[in-house]
């Protein structure tokens, strides 16, 4: 399939991925030496921005997680197509994987997760990846498409007015590089018991308190004790008020815009955001409240101090 990658001469087997919402052509690689690999090909027309992600992933590779880990990088397709070869990461979507576990160990692989997320975002910027304004416009802009659609659900007038009374709150955090779309669907429980990081292809440079309203789209619902296991690790136990308040403007506007968001993607994608959206109101009692009721110290009264005692283990806070 690939003749002008070098390393295919060791490939046995190339097997579609059809998860998750990029647009890249990912398979699963089987060479005959016995290696699992990730294969990912891009039309040309992205080699600059997959060469930067390359090069990012470079940059989390070096911070001693487990992660899908940078191979190879180059040209395919008769100079059509661009391509990253990664390693594959061995075991069960966590996000599959974390209902069948007990809740001490969702909650302490949740502290596992906060502590590579803090790892990655304690990567030093290079200056010309500094951005020059932040979301805010963004954001509004988002909100005002979802506000003028006739996909509009019951009871959002609350939450549009929190969004519009606090936008001025998020990016007052330094900026740092993020996953960008870090939650228990990108992350695999590994055959060794612990997190491993998948799909950096939503990389970006920004606020780092954005990273945590996808606990609320598609964390929450699968495990709140790995919710408040990886908000708690990442703030070392001390979270500070104004991130509730931020992250709250966050899944407030992400709970609406996703509606219309998905509308090109058809009816049952919107309705899996409509119920999305719905949950999150509940969560934030109409968005009354900051701090979603979700959120508890019950299980960082019972464990937190077994997952400060594990820091030396691999792929722990």
């Amino acid at each position: 399939m690939f003749p002008d990658i070098a390393s295919g001469a060791d490939w046995k087997s190339a097997e579609p991925v059809n998860k998750g919402w990029s647009s890249d052509r990912k398979y699963r690689i089987q060479t005959y030496s016995g290696a699992e690999r990730l294969l990912r090909v891009s039309d040309i027309e992205q080699y600059a921005a997959k060469k930067k992600e390359f090069g990012i992933i470079q940059k989390y590779a070096r911070l001693g997680f487990e992660m899908s880990a940078p191979l190879e990088f180059g040209t395919c397709g008769g100079g059509k197509n661009v391509y990253m070869l990664l390693s594959w990461v061995r075991g069960q979507d966590m996000e599959t994987a974390l209902p069948g576990l007990p809740e001490k160990e969702q909650y302490l692989l949740g502290r596992q997760a906060g502590g590579i997320l803090r790892k990655i975002h304690s990567v030093p910027l290079d200056p010309e990846d500094v951005p020059r304004q932040t979301k805010k416009e963004k954001k509004l802009l988002q909100l005002s498409r979802y506000e003028d659609s006739d996909l509009r659900i019951p009871g959002d007038e609350t939450a549009l007015k929190f969004v519009k009374a606090n936008i001025d709150l998020i990016w007052h955090q330094p900026p740092v590089y993020m996953h960008g779309d870090y939650h228990p669907g990108n992350l695999i429980y590994t055959e060794s018991g612990g997190v491993g990081v998948i799909d950096f292809n939503r990389w970006e440079v920004g606020d780092p308190y954005e990273e945590f309203y996808k606990l609320e789209s598609f964390g929450a619902d699968v495990s709140v004790p790995y919710c408040i296991g990886q908000i708690d690790a990442y703030f070392s136990d001390r979270v500070p008020q104004d991130f509730w308040t931020v992250n709250a403007v966050y899944a407030a506007q992400a709970s609406l815009f996703s509606i219309k968001w998905a509308e090109r993607f058809g009816r049952a994608e919107i309705d899996g955001m409509v119920a999305r959206a719905n949950r999150a109101f509940d969560d934030f009692d109409g968005f009354t409240l900051s701090v979603p009721r979700w959120y508890t110290d019950k299980y960082r009264k019972a464990y937190a101090e077994q997952g400060r005692a594990d820091t030396g283990k691999a792929g722990s806070v």
